[in-house]
């Protein structure tokens, strides 16, 4: 191995012989949550364990321009919404007008991300990672290149060269841009833009019906803009089943959501102030004229590889951009390992995590596990949206003999003390086993109840199980138990 080393460094460049050296066990490239969460993990397992993150802050997307924010932007308009329109119900006066502070809604968003990434480096430096700020890029396949970043506070002053015994690449993902439609982050903007938006537009329409187009739509919807989402698929939600995103979509056009669905941009320019947009039936092909304040582009994220020089060591890309991996995260070199959005799967914060910790469990013990059958989706709307297993749709694709059980929120005592009723629990088992096989919660803290289904799916519980298991009451958990009971036998409160 050491000949190797040697062998390499001959043929490497005169400025990576002018570099710093540095050696550790683990290098992970990217810090986002798959990546930090695997250094931690690494660090904790006695591995001299090491990070490059070129942001300058952890937590990628998720924490600095994507989960956390949009979270934040979340709660906070919706407590704004009630309390314009909901107080008086709840027999709460308030005297004089409820008004939206902008700056301030904005920088206590600022300050949740700002406080969370810090949190990120203390936990670095409480497990004695070591952490460097700057590009991080494969000089060969046992070394990695950190170029210093211009601008980034903190940035190695001059390149330095880490020499990993394994590397672990979590570069993440970025977002999908759509093509002939020039984004500025002030009119036409991506998600990470209207996070950050200096107005709230009086039209805000948005490409893309997916999670983070509906988070951002139910966002400002709230805070008084004519909301329109154009979806070129006939229904929203992606991958939620059919019944779910049906009922979601009432719901939120109930809420002022106007939905073009089955539709597509044909063009969308900025003209001032104004973004003039083209769409199309996809079926009649009749086309329709549009004007935003702001257009949101959210069809999707994609791998991102920028600057890594996976091709310089020949590491294999997918027709989608994905970086190649088998089922214990090996690329092509079984020392070098890939993990969360850079790769397969579902691009969640989540996955990458448990994808880290696998990784690094691979790498120190030979043994990894993730159930990819097992991973759950969520989305922050109000009501909320959670799923978990498989879908109806799913289910009768593969021939798979199965009985529905729901309990709807009006029939819960807590959601009906909350004054927040909307929506249902579904659950979906075996004809015959009767054994769990998909989750689906439309209704208040839906984000939060879909764990206890997560658990379930892990421990291959039963319908009765579930149902038998003592539920405090008054609680929203219990609509899950009464779901269960309803789909092996009966309701109790329905």
């Amino acid at each position: 191995m050491l000949r190797s080393f040697v062998t390499k460094r001959t043929f490497s460049s005169s400025a990576a012989w002018l570099a710093a050296k540095k050696q550790h066990d683990v290098v992970i490239i990217g810090g986002g949550p798959g990546g930090y969460i695997a250094a931690i993990k690494a660090a904790q397992l006695g591995l001299d364990t090491a990070c490059v993150e070129k942001r300058g802050r952890l937590g990628g997307t998720c924490l600095n321009v994507g989960c956390i924010p949009s979270k934040a932007l979340l709660n906070n308009s919706q407590m704004y919404h009630q309390m314009k329109t909901d107080s008086k119900n709840r027999g709460i006066d308030i005297k004089g007008e409820v008004v939206l502070n902008l700056e301030q809604f904005q920088k206590a968003k600022d300050t949740v991300v700002k406080q969370l990434t810090g949190g990120v480096e203390m936990l670095f430096k409480k497990n004695k990672v070591t952490y460097y700020k700057g590009l991080g890029a494969f000089e060969n396949e046992n070394s990695i290149k950190v170029k210093p970043v211009e601008g980034l506070d903190g940035s190695v002053s001059k390149e330095t060269i880490l020499e990993a015994k394994n590397i672990v690449v979590a570069t993440g993902s970025e977002v999908t841009p759509f093509p002939g439609i020039k984004i500025d982050e002030e009119r036409i903007v991506s998600s990470t833009g209207a996070l950050s938006l200096k107005e709230i537009p009086k039209r805000f329409i948005i490409l893309g019906g997916g999670i983070i187009g509906l988070e951002m739509g139910s966002v400002y919807s709230r805070l008084g803009s004519k909301v329109t989402v154009v979806e070129f698929q006939p229904k929203i939600g992606a991958s939620m089943d059919d019944e779910v995103a049906s009922t979601t979509q009432k719901f939120l056009k109930k809420q002022g959501l106007d939905f073009k669905l089955g539709t597509k941009v044909v063009s969308a320019e900025r003209n001032g102030d104004v973004v003039n947009i083209i769409v199309e039936d996809v079926k009649s092909g009749k086309q329709d004229k549009l004007e935003a304040d702001a257009f949101l582009v959210a069809v999707g994220r994609r791998p991102y590889i920028q600057g890594l020089d996976a091709e310089k060591i020949g590491l294999e890309v997918d027709k989608r951009g994905r970086l190649v991996i088998d089922d214990q995260f090996n690329s092509k070199f079984p020392h070098i390992k890939v993990i969360g959005d850079v790769t397969f799967g579902p691009m969640l914060a989540h996955k990458a995590e448990e994808e880290g910790i696998a990784a690094v469990e691979y790498i120190k013990n030979g043994v990894g596990h993730v159930n990819y059958n097992n991973i759950p989706s969520v989305m922050y709307s109000h009501p909320e949206v959670a799923w978990v297993g498989k879908t109806e749709e799913q289910l009768k694709e593969a021939g798979i003999n199965y009985k529905v059980g729901k309990f709807p929120f009006i029939a819960n005592s807590r959601a009906k003390t909350n004054l927040d009723t909307e929506g249902f629990v579904k659950i979906l088992i075996d004809s015959e086993t009767e054994r769990l096989l998909g989750a689906h919660i439309i209704g208040p803290n839906a984000g939060e109840m879909i764990a206890e289904a997560g658990l379930a799916l892990e421990y291959g519980a039963s319908a009765e199980d579930i149902a038998r298991v003592c539920h405090a009451h008054p609680t929203l958990s219990e609509a899950f138990k009464e779901a269960n009971l309803a789909a092996f036998d009966k309701p109790l409160n329905f």
